[in-house]
């Protein structure tokens, strides 16, 4: 079998044409010489077959063609479906994606946002696990940031997507108390609100004047953790009549743990999502959830990305509101279920699976 061809390099054309290696990696670029020695370099590459390494002509332009896309959860089914559509809207841009997932760990985050920064990546998109963190400020410094979901108090970031979780979160508390719940378990993959994330204190804020005793439930994403979760909930002497899950992922556990119990969904607990994946309106009933417009957040967070790595720009913020999916799962409480007699409000409950 005959050996492959070498592959033609820059000494080859510098022996073809009689120059520096440094002469002729300029003349390349287009750098330092005159035109006409561009021009022959480049009709002694084009006869010798050389192709530039793509890697090493970005790094030559100080950009690598690389955008970080950071994720709080890839647990989340929403948050992959995200993600594989900003990859797909970055390839189109001639830019690929690096995915990486902070497993909703606040110190992980911090140490994956600065490694897409040591490997040099033309920008970074943040889906935060902790939004107030000090470690934004840093990295906005050294490289464009986007943040996708809530907003980055405090940082020069190029760019904010936020969903607007006030009219969200107001939105499902009410359609919970219309139907006459009560008692309602909220879960967050967060334990503490942070100040420019506002679902949680929504929850905290609205509740009570709406008449709800609302729990904030740390959860996971994951189908076992969420309905490990769920299922310490149910089992509960004075269980909640209505579960909101600020992902449709954590309520996929409660489904789970309602079918292991033998609970009837909405009949026995009615549970509402927050993101409508596809898989939601599957289920049996159908999840009653949010919509966000994955397509135009993509297609937002791609173009402001695109502008702040090539022209520097830094853009206003733009927020996004939900669209109610009415389905199944939600209906008024089984007579004498939930009952307090202690003054309504909301706490924030650590209950881990």
């Amino acid at each position: 079998m005959a050996g492959r061809q070498k592959r033609a390099t820059i000494k080859d054309i510098a022996n073809d044409t009689g120059l520096s290696a440094a002469a002729v990696s300029y003349a390349l670029r287009g750098l330092q010489v005159p035109e006409a020695t561009q021009e022959r370099v480049r009709a002694s590459a084009e006869r010798l077959g050389y192709e530039a390494d793509p890697i090493a002509r970005a790094l030559a332009g100080g950009r690598t063609g690389t955008v970080g896309v950071l994720c709080r959860s890839l647990e989340d089914v929403w948050q992959q479906r995200l993600a594989a559509a900003l990859g797909r809207g970055l390839l189109a841009q001639d830019r690929n994606a690096l995915i990486v997932d902070a497993a909703n760990d606040p110190v992980r985050e911090a140490t994956l946002a600065k490694r897409l920064v040591d490997q040099r990546a033309d920008a970074i998109i943040a889906l935060p696990v902790d939004p107030s963190s000090a470690h934004w400020a840093d990295i906005a410094r050294d490289v464009p940031l986007v943040s996708v979901g809530d907003g980055l108090p405090g940082v020069g970031t190029a760019a904010e997507v936020v969903f607007d979780n006030t009219a969200g979160v107001t939105d499902a508390l009410t359609v919970l108390s219309a139907a006459g719940h009560r008692e309602v378990a909220v879960l967050t993959p967060g334990s503490a609100a942070t100040p420019d994330r506002p679902a949680e204190q929504v929850v905290q804020q609205v509740a009570p004047e709406l008449g709800l005793h609302a729990r904030l439930v740390t959860t996971p994403h994951d189908l076992a953790g969420a309905t490990a979760v769920a299922r310490t909930l149910l089992t509960e002497p004075d269980p909640p009549t209505a579960v909101f899950a600020l992902a449709d992922a954590m309520a996929y556990g409660v489904y789970a743990a309602a079918r292991e119990l033998g609970l009837a969904i909405p009949d026995d607990v009615s549970v509402l999502g927050y993101d409508d994946h596809p898989l939601s309106a599957l289920l049996t009933p159908p999840l009653t959830t949010y919509l966000w417009p994955t397509d135009r957040i993509v297609e937002v967070v791609v173009e402001r990305v695109g502008q702040a790595i090539d022209e520097g720009r830094r853009t206003r913020r733009r927020l996004f509101a939900p669209t109610p999916r009415p389905r199944g799962s939600v209906a008024a409480p089984r007579p004498g279920a939930g009952g307090r007699d202690d003054t309504l409000g909301s706490v924030a409950t650590p209950i881990r699976g």
